[in-house]
């Protein structure tokens, strides 16, 4: 399989399966003298991991990661890191039944049409923890941007009908709400919403809103690697997403110019924004502001409705998913966003430094 690496210079690679023995991530090009550690990565892997609320999947994994290579003594080495988190619960009966036919909203049928065969049981590398790999790799790269001075801060902005009311923003609420929500009222709506989901043996579909901060003007490219390009894809790439905004995103396309452009002011010598319609990124390249990305996500698709479907033998068949699902992915993607958007600022950050000629000879200088 082809198209399990993301990355240039930070690159990494994930493997493993949903119901295999384990899943986890290689990352090649972290430089030497990170100081990390199993519990740097493990706060990550905990904000994803199933079984924590009402509103996620009953299924009890520790999700505990193994650093198996790259650091001694506590510091990288700048040899490959790779990272590793068992699977401890796996119940591959609950899938049985769906080993002959195609489960709607999954990517069942594509696997057999590219393959010529699959992995049932759970959805393989289809299914959500592949993310585990990702967000352990986003947890190092989260760390090094700090280094620098650039966060990241990722949120539930809505669930279904529920959004949320930036007036109300409250970073804690983040981490210890079910929705990962920062506004506690609307996590009250939104919770309340889901139960109305599960009692119709439905689910519902969210939007994730990711905040960069601390990014200076001038990463990314003009052309083909984008910096908002990189973004999307690095975004689109996790399985449930099925649309990615950049600052005021779609609405641009009902706004005028004069509405959309910000204005460029000089604040005591510094060049900034009056406003960030364009979501910290213009033409490709940072502009110093805040970058906005915000992801859509659709619902998940294994609900316990009955379905029409085909079998592998293209007969008309009917389907009740069973197993452990959960009724709304996004609180547990909130991670996944927040990592794979440090992935592609930290890949861009590196490239940057062939921008002039004098990042070479300031580094490289003769004494």
């Amino acid at each position: 399989m082809a198209g399990s690496t993301f990355g240039t210079l930070f690159k990494i690679t994930t493997w493993g399966e949903s119901h295999g023995k384990a899943l986890g991530v290689v990352i090649d090009g972290c430089p030497a003298g990170l100081p990390l550690c199993e519990e740097d990565i493990q706060t990550y892997l905990d904000r994803r991991k199933p079984g924590q609320t009402s509103i996620a999947t009953p299924r009890k994994e520790s999700d505990m990661v193994e650093i198996l290579s790259g650091v001694f003594e506590g510091l990288t080495t700048g040899t490959p890191l790779s990272l590793m988190v068992r699977n401890t619960s796996q119940k591959s009966s609950d899938y049985s039944e769906i080993a002959s036919c195609y489960r709607p909203g999954h990517a069942d049928y594509c696997f057999d049409a590219k393959y010529g065969l699959r992995d049932y049981r759970g959805g393989g590398r289809s299914s959500g923890r592949e993310t585990i790999g990702r967000v352990a790799a986003g947890a190092v790269a989260a760390k090094i941007l700090s280094t620098i001075g650039i966060t990241l801060r990722a949120y539930t902005k809505s669930i279904g009908p529920v959004s949320i009311d930036m007036s109300n923003f409250d970073p804690e609420a983040i981490l210890t709400c079910a929705t990962c929500m920062p506004d506690r009222t609307a996590d009250q709506k939104a919770m309340d919403y889901l139960k109305e989901c599960m009692r119709d043996k439905d689910s519902s579909g969210g939007v994730i809103e990711c905040v960069i901060e601390g990014v200076p003007a001038g990463v990314g490219d003009p052309v083909f690697d984008k910096l908002d390009g990189d973004l999307a894809k690095a975004i689109m790439s996790i399985g449930a997403v099925k649309a990615v905004e950049i600052g005021d995103g779609t609405s641009v396309s009902q706004a005028r110019g004069s509405q959309n452009n910000d204005p460029f002011v000089n604040v005591e010598g510094i060049v900034s924004k009056k406003t960030n319609h364009a979501g910290g990124i213009l033409g490709g390249i940072s502009d110093g502001s805040p970058i906005i990305v915000r992801a859509h996500v659709k619902p998940t698709p294994s609900i316990f409705s009955p379905q029409e479907t085909v079998n592998a033998r293209k007969e008309n068949v009917e389907i009740a998913i069973k197993g452990r699902h959960d009724p709304v992915v996004v609180p547990r993607a909130v991670v996944v966003v927040e990592s794979m958007a440090a992935l592609a600022i930290l890949d861009a950050c590196m490239r940057n430094m062939t921008a002039r000629l004098s990042y070479l000879t300031d580094f490289y200088k003769i004494e």
